[in-house]
């Protein structure tokens, strides 16, 4: 067999895992990105609808959309910005804070069992080597264009 490259194993691993929480949203009647988005909104605070967007790693239309669903079920309201009249709020409802506790129970579980199988010390490379990937890819020294060669 052709040897893995590192690329497959985080995109293999992060679908797999993307798959299992979709499996168990539904149970909750929701999706992933749903409960994605609840644990991104500030519980106390609300968050700026500008900010979560790329807390998320999420293009603006795609956010938009759940946004849109989430005001629509009743998980989250808009509200004025108070520090900036222009911008715009976003709040957890009340039951938009039962659903977040959910999905924060799903995320908990998921870690607690991957703890309880890996060592911390294995865990602790683990972060490293995805700290370290997404460092190179931030200060853009995976793709750079040199000019010294054709």
């Amino acid at each position: 067999m052709k040897e893995v490259t590192i690329d497959y194993a985080l995109r293999a691993t992060w679908q797999a895992v993307a798959r299992m929480y979709n499996e168990e949203a539904k149970n909750f009647e929701t999706t992933m990105a749903v409960g994605f988005t609840l644990l991104s909104i500030d519980p106390k605070t609300g968050t700026p609808s500008t900010s979560l967007g790329p807390k998320m790693g999420m293009e603006a239309t795609s956010l938009s959309r759940i946004l849109k669903s989430m005001e629509e079920k009743g998980l989250i309201q808009r509200k004025p910005n108070p520090a900036d009249g222009r911008g715009v709020l976003i709040h957890l409802t009340d039951f938009g804070l039962e659903k977040r506790k959910d999905s924060k129970d799903v995320v908990l579980r998921f870690n607690e069992v991957v703890k309880n199988q890996v060592s911390e010390e294995k865990l602790k490379h683990f972060f490293e080597v995805t700290d370290t990937i997404n460092k190179l890819i931030m200060d853009k020294k995976i793709y750079t264009k040199d000019t010294t060669k054709n």
